[in-house]
C-alpha cells in the first residue's frame, strides 16, 4: 500500500540533511509555541465545556483565527514536502532520510493531537475554526477536515509502521531531532492509550461532524505530486527572472516599500496571507542623491560607517545593492535582480515628501547587520524580522507623519505583516486617508511559469489570495 508521508527532499549531503533538520524543527517549534498559546490564554480555550453557551467577541475571534492559521502555517511547511517522498520505501532508503522524514510526521501527528484536545472543549470553537478566513489562507469547513484527517486509524498504522523501522535506523544523527522523535513518539503512545476514547478514529467521526472526507486544505487535493516536481524542477529559479528585476531601478525611488512572494520558501512560515515578505528599496547612492541631496549621503556615511560600506560594495555579477531587507541571514543590503527576483512582487509609494522618505532610510540603515527575529516579536530591536524593518523605518513620531503600518496580536505577540500592508492599501484606496500609491505589480503565474504586470485593482484584491493561490489562478492575463 503506497503510504505518503510528510517529509523532506533529502540528499547524501551531511550539510543539507542538516538543514532539513532544523526546518523540521522549526516547524515543530511553531506548532508548540501555538499549543502554549492555547494553554496560557483559557479564556480563548476553555479547560473545560462552558456550563452556558458562549458567543466570542470579534476581537477574540481574530485571535483564535491567527493562531489557528500559525498552526496551518506550519503544517504546510511540512505537508508541501509529501511529493517528495511518494513512497513509505522512499522515506525509509537512507538514515538521515527516514529520520527528517519521521520526525516531520511526528510533528505533525503529536501537535494535530494537543491543539485538537484543546479545542474541543467547547463546542462554539468548531464553528469558530471552520470559519473561512480569506486574509489567513483559511478556507470553510478547514479544520472539520484536519480533524477528520489526523483523528485517523490510518495515522496509527502509519504510526506503527515508522516506529517498527525505526528500530533498525539507528538514532538520529542530529541529536536535537532525536530528542523530539522520542518526545513526539512517547506524546503520541500515550494519546493513544489514555486518551484513546476522545483522540482515535472511534470518536473521529462524532468530531468531525460530518465533514468526512476530503483533504483538510484545497493545497493536498491532485496536487501534491505536480508541488513535490515543480518544487524540484524551480530550485534556485524564480518567476520573476533577476533580469526583469533587474530592469525595475528606474521605476523607483529610494524609500518605497517592496512586498513579495516566493512560492515553496520556509520563508513564507509563520507569517499568514499571500504576501510574506516585505523589504525597503534604498537605492545608490547616485539615487540618494538625487532624491534627498548631496548632505544625506554625507550625513549616512558619517553616522553608520560600517552599514554605509556595505551598501555601496557591488555584490553578484557586479549589480549594486539597492535594497535592504531582514532575511535568515539578517538584515542586509541586496541588489534588486535579488530581492525582486521573485514570484510576485509589487512596489508602493508612502505619500511623504522627501525629508521623511530620507529619515526613514537613515533609520533602516540602524538596522543593518541585526539578526532576524524567528520569534516575531515587535516588541525588541535586538532582531528584527522583514515587515519588522520597514514599520520602524516608517514609524510615526512626535515629529513626522510618517507612514502607519497596521499592528495585530499574533499569539500574544504584536507584530505587522506584509499581506496587511496590500489589505491597508486597499481598504485606503480611494479615499482621503491613502497613504501610498502602487508602483508597479508583477504577478507570477506557476503553470505558465512567467509573471505579467497588473494594475492596481488586481493589486488590491491581491491580499485575499489563499496561501495556495497558484494551483487556482488562472491564466496569465494582464489587467493594466
Amino acid at each position: 500500500m503506497r503510504v505518503l508521508v510528510a517529509a523532506l527532499l533529502l540528499a547524501p549531503s551531511a550539510a543539507l540533511a542538516q538543514t532539513e533538520a532544523a526546518e523540521v524543527l522549526r516547524a515543530r517549534r511553531g506548532l508548540m509555541e501555538v499549543v502554549r498559546f492555547q494553554d496560557a490564554r483559557a479564556d480563548l480555550f476553555p479547560r473545560a465545556e462552558p456550563k452556558e453557551p458562549r458567543v466570542m467577541t470579534r476581537a477574540d475571534k481574530e485571535e483564535v483565527w491567527r493562531a489557528w492559521g500559525r498552526f496551518s502555517d506550519h503544517f504546510l511547511a511540512l505537508e508541501s514536502r509529501r511529493a517528495t517522498r511518494k513512497t513509505f520505501a522512499d522515506a525509509a532508503r537512507d538514515a538521515a532520510g527516514f529520520h527528517a522524514a519521521y520526525a516531520a510526521f511526528l510533528a505533525q501527528y503529536r501537535w494535530a493531537l494537543e491543539f485538537v484536545e484543546r479545542a474541543e472543549k467547547d463546542p462554539s470553537l468548531h464553528k469558530v475554526l471552520d470559519e473561512p478566513v480569506p486574509e489567513l489562507g483559511l478556507p470553510g469547513g478547514a479544520y472539520a477536515r484536519f480533524k477528520f484527517r489526523f483523528l485517523n486509524v490510518a495515522l496509527g498504522a502509519e504510526f506503527a509502521a515508522f516506529e517498527a523501522l525505526r528500530k533498525t535506523r539507528g538514532a538520529a544523527t542530529d541529536p536535537d531531532l532525536g530528542a523530539a522523535l522520542t518526545e513526539d513518539a512517547a506524546a503520541v503512545w500515550a494519546a493513544g492509550a489514555g486518551k484513546g476514547e476522545v483522540m482515535t478514529l472511534k470518536n473521529g467521526l462524532k468530531l468531525v461532524g460530518g465533514a468526512a472526507k476530503g483533504a483538510w486544505m484545497p493545497v493536498q487535493e491532485g496536487v501534491a505530486e505536480w508541488m513535490g516536481d515543480t518544487k524540484v524542477n524551480r530550485v534556485g529559479k524564480t518567476l520573476i527572472p533577476p533580469e526583469a528585476a533587474g530592469a525595475l531601478a528606474p521605476r523607483l525611488l529610494p524609500g518605497d516599500v517592496l512586498i513579495e512572494r516566493r512560492e515553496w520558501f520556509l520563508s513564507n512560515v509563520g507569517l499568514p496571507g499571500y504576501w510574506p515578505h516585505a523589504a525597503l528599496y534604498v537605492g545608490t547612492p547616485e539615487e540618494r542623491t538625487k532624491a534627498f541631496g548631496p548632505q544625506f549621503e554625507a550625513r549616512l556615511r558619517e553616522r553608520y560607517p560600517k552599514a554605509y560600506a556595505d551598501a555601496v560594495a557591488p555584490q553578484e555579477h557586479g549589480h549594486a545593492p539597492r535594497v535592504l531587507e531582514a532575511m535568515s541571514e539578517g538584515v542586509v543590503f541586496t541588489t534588486l535582480e535579488h530581492s525582486a527576483g521573485a514570484d510576485a512582487v509589487a512596489a508602493l509609494r508612502p505619500r511623504l515628501d522627501a525629508r521623511e522618505k530620507a529619515e526613514a532610510v537613515l533609520r533602516a540603515f540602524a538596522y543593518a547587520g541585526r539578526p532576524y527575529d524567528y520569534d516575531f516579536d515587535f516588541r525588541t530591536d535586538a532582531a528584527i524580522v522583514c515587515s519588522e524593518l520597514v514599520y520602524k523605518a516608517y514609524e510615526p513620531d512626535a515629529s513626522r507623519k510618517g507612514f502607519r503600518l497596521p499592528i495585530v496580536t499574533v499569539l500574544g505577540r504584536p507584530v505587522s505583516q506584509p499581506n496587511d500592508f496590500a489589505r491597508q492599501f486597499d481598504a485606503e484606496f480611494g479615499t482621503p486617508y491613502q497613504q501610498a500609491d502602487l508602483v508597479l505589480f508583477l504577478d507570477g503565474h506557476e503553470r505558465e511559469g512567467t509573471f505579467v504586470e497588473e494594475g492596481v485593482e488586481a493589486f488590491r484584491r491581491s491580499w485575499l489570495r489563499p496561501k495556495w493561490h497558484i494551483f487556482v489562478q488562472g491564466a496569465a492575463e494582464p489587467t493594466r
